[in-house]
């Protein structure tokens, strides 16, 4: 019994690994199709984006590891809201009450902290307000992001 229950505790850092990589390439299909069908550019101008979070005007140079470097940061930011949900899910009773309004909540969630503290923390660009274009990407983030942690940190826990 002991054994069985270290052993499920430690693929806790895989499952959280394989669950933000899932989150991740969701999210960016959609972000990605999101800015082909808004803006009919190449999509690699988006990752130039993610990039300038970090290296500002120099991210869109057209260099292709720039987008590689803005594809790692935007993984490691979906890696990071798929380890914080799964950690905070023992802690808040609310969250395995209704997976899918928590799963949903937690994509408005991620979509808040993003635009109201880490982008305009970071390098990025100022971009114009929107009211259309931040409700679609809000319910990417919470159909892409936040369901999909929610759905996985349930089943992961309802294992113990």
């Amino acid at each position: 019994m002991v054994s069985e229950k270290i052993k499920k505790h430690s693929s806790l850092p895989k499952t959280i690994l394989i669950t933000g990589l899932i989150a991740g390439t969701l999210d960016i299909c959609a972000a990605t199709i999101k800015y082909l069908v808004t803006t009919r550019k190449n999509p690699v101008h988006l990752y130039y984006f993610i990039a300038s979070g970090v290296f500002g005007d120099d991210a869109t140079t057209g260099n292709l590891m720039m987008a590689v470097w803005g594809l790692l940061f935007h993984y490691s930011i979906a890696l990071i809201f798929t380890a914080f949900y799964f950690l905070v899910y023992p802690k808040i009773k609310f969250l395995s009450r209704n997976i899918v309004l928590s799963g949903l909540a937690y994509g408005l969630f991620t979509w808040l902290i993003m635009n109201v503290i880490v982008l305009p923390l970071s390098n990025t660009p100022a971009i114009p307000f929107n009211p259309l274009q931040a409700i679609v990407s809000a319910l990417i983030l919470m159909f892409a992001i936040g369901l999909p942690v929610a759905i996985l940190t349930y089943r992961y826990y309802l294992r113990e």
